[in-house]
Formats: C-alpha cells, structure tokens, sequence
C-alpha cells in the first residue's frame, strides 16, 4: 500500500453531544404499503405529477397505481424519462413540459434519479429559474409543491434526504441541491417493489447503503454553533446519526447476502429496504464524505454505477480513515459479529473492514478500481475534482488533499489492501 505523509489527524469528537434529525412528516414502511400512495395523494391534491423511469412506467404495478389515483379523483400526468446519476437536462425537460399546469403534488417512484428529480423539480416549478440557481446549501427560498417518495431500490435512501444530486453536463461534475426544503412530504417505503429489482442495480445501490451507514459513523464531528446549524446541511456525525447507522448496519450485514443468495426472499428484501432507509436518515444530518466526493468524477470518466464505483473505493478510503477512526470501525466490527470487546481495538477494526468487503464481495460488487476501466493518468484530475466537493470532504475524519486522494487511487488501481 503507498503511504502519503498527511496532515495530523483533526479533532472530530462530538463534545456537544449533537443530535440532529430531518424527515418526511410521514414515512410509512411495510410491504404491500404502495396501496396507501393513492389516498395520501387524494389528501393534498386533484393534479399529480408521476415522476419515474421507463422500466417502472411500462410495470403492470405502474398501470395499477394510475388507475387507483384516477379512481381517487386525482388527475394524473407522467414524465418517464428520468435517466441514472439525473442529467440536468431532465430537470430542464420536466420544467419545459409540466410548468404550465402546474401540478398540485409530485409522485417521485424508482431510484434514487427519480425520488432526486422530483425534488428538485418541486423547487424549480415552484420558484422558478433554473436547477442551476440551486447549487449549494440553503438557496432553496422557500417550500415547494408537496413530494411523496417511493423507492423501488434499497440503497440510495433518497426516499427520505434533503437534497438532490445532478449532473450537470456542461460542467462535467455532479452537484447538489441541498435544502431542508426539498424534504419529501411523505416517504412510502414498500419492500415488495424491490423483489423485481435487477441483480446489478441491486448490488450498485446495497453497496451504496453499506457506504452511507460507514461514511455516517466514522464521518467527522463538528460541534457546529447556531449559526452554522442553520445555515449547513450536514451537521456531522451525531447521536441521533449514529442510532440509525447502527440500526442500519446490523440489518445489511444479514440481509444483503442473504439477498445475494435469493433475490426473491422478502424478508432479506425488506430489511435491505429498512437499513436504506436508516442509512438515509443517517447522512441526511451526518454527510457522507471522502468516498462519495472521489467517485464522482470516476463515475463521470468511467460512466460506471455510482455504487459500484463507491464499492471499488471504499476499501482503501476506509483504510485511509482508520487512524482517525479507530473506535468507531471496532464498534462496527462488533456490531457487524466479527469482533470481540476483549481483543485490542485495531483488531477489531481491521475485522470490520474485512466484514464490509467481504459484504461487497458477495453482493458481486468491486473491489478495485482497475475493474472500473480508470486509467493512471485520470488520477491527478480525479483528486483535484474531489477537492472541488468541498460539501462532502469537510465530512472526512482524516484531512484530505490531492496527494492523499492520489494515493488512495493507486491503492485502488493496484487493488492493495494491505494494512
């Protein structure tokens, strides 16, 4: 593994005893709970906007939906054309084709693409402009057109985040629009949409719940005043964070191989569903940090899965992180039954790291960045556009720069993960 001397590790303790939650006003999880979405609807609107993908509006669970909205009294329109990692040209075609009429709710149903354009595209309807003059934190002016979120995926954990990420094509990069304001009114979380979930998209986004939940919990503290309360999404690894992290873990690291193993058991289904969903609500006060602010512009050269990009990182992220977070990877070890209370704390850490790739493994998920076709002479350029996503490398508990990022690619390319 290449050593780079880095800064001295910070100190990221939580000495306010932070806690900090967002969240739907309502978030109703169980399987066959998709039977609700017409009713909440009918409760707060006449006009519906459903927001989703083609696979999804051409399912036979689509059609029934519909018709159940339509059989409510509820006008409905369609837009399909979501695309993965949401292109802003989406948002633009959204706000071109349904500005007019106004729509009096939005239904966001299947990935996290579709759950991220219906947020946005509340704002945008709602104050007009363009998704652009919402790049950031907090420039949402206002509320929007109420959002009920639907995932057919376990992973993203958008069904209950404050923000949505786009990528926008002139600039190359993803970007952000974060705001408590793009908080969905309601999140209907029902694990018998995933069971149609394909093997690949279900391994990409259970890796990407994995990585919320480690980047959460071993994420940095920081003690934020008032000022800085309202004014910054991530409030940083929290109590209240760390009590879904650790729900979410014990549940992953059951439920994803067993998911591996038989895409069809419901049971492994919707407990994935449910440490998405805690995973979620962890990062949307906490952040997620160094292996999400370096997978961007992988994914964006590689034009690869978004989880399986973060699953080929966070080896040599974690590894990177770990003299920081000694403590937190040993609970995790412990939490995830690799680990004993009795062995030193470096061992358990170690344990947990090995546990978390061995999770990935199984999923079929990589391991290394070579897998994702990144090339050595990408790498500089990747470690100067990870620094630009200075919203996520504020999160790492280890002070990144371009030299260290560097050589966490190297590790990766050389698939080194040695201690």
């Amino acid at each position: 593994m290449t050593t780079v001397a880095a800064p001295a590790a910070l100190h990221t303790a939580n000495d306010l005893g932070l806690g900090l939650l967002r969240q739907p006003a309502m978030v109703l999880f169980g399987s066959g709970q998709r039977r609700q979405i017409p009713r909440v609807v009918a409760g707060i609107a006449t006009r519906v906007l459903m927001v989703t993908d083609t696979r999804m509006a051409a399912s036979a669970e689509f059609a029934l939906l519909v018709d159940q909205l339509v059989g409510q009294g509820v006008s409905v329109s369609v837009y399909d054309g979501t695309e993965p990692d949401l292109p802003r040209r989406n948002v633009v075609e959204l706000v071109e084709r349904f500005g007019a009429t106004m729509p009096e709710a939005i239904v966001g149903i299947g990935g996290g693409s579709c759950m991220d354009l219906a947020k946005v595209a509340s704002a945008v309807l709602t104050h007009g402009g363009d998704v652009r003059d919402f790049y950031g934190q907090f420039l949402v002016p206002g509320p929007g057109i109420p959002v009920v979120t639907v995932p057919t995926t376990g992973g993203t954990g958008a069904e209950v985040t404050c923000i949505s990420v786009v990528f926008d094509e002139e600039q190359g990069m993803k970007v952000g629009v974060a705001s408590p304001h793009l908080e969905a009114y309601a999140a209907i979380i029902d694990p018998e949409l995933t069971l149609t979930c394909p093997p690949g998209l279900t391994a990409a986004s259970g890796a990407d719940a994995l990585s919320h939940l480690i980047e959460s919990f071993t994420g940095r503290a920081k003690n934020p005043d008032a000022d800085q309360l309202a004014n910054t999404l991530y409030a940083g690894k929290n109590v209240l964070a760390d009590v879904y992290a650790r729900t979410g873990l014990a549940l992953l690291n059951n439920s994803l191989p067993a998911v591996a193993a038989d895409p069809g058991d419901l049971a492994a289904r919707s407990d994935t569903l449910f440490g998405a969903y805690c995973a979620g609500m962890a990062i949307n006060t906490a952040g997620t940090a160094g292996a999400h602010a370096i997978q961007s512009p992988i994914g964006a050269l590689t034009h690869t899965p978004h989880g399986f990009g973060i699953s080929a990182l966070l080896p040599y992220v974690m590894r990177y992180n770990l003299p920081a977070r000694v403590p937190e990877f040993a609970e995790i070890g412990r939490i995830l039954g690799v680990a004993a209370p009795s062995e030193p704390d470096e061992l358990q850490a170690r344990s947990a790291i090995d546990r978390i790739e061995e999770i990935l493994s199984v999923l079929g998920a990589p391991l290394d960045l070579r897998t994702l076709g990144l090339a050595p002479g990408d790498f500089e350029y990747v470690a100067q556009q990870a620094m630009l996503a200075t919203r996520l490398t504020a999160n790492n508990p280890r002070e990144l720069t371009v030299e260290s990022v560097v050589s966490i690619l190297e590790d990766g390319y050389a698939g080194d993960r040695g201690w």
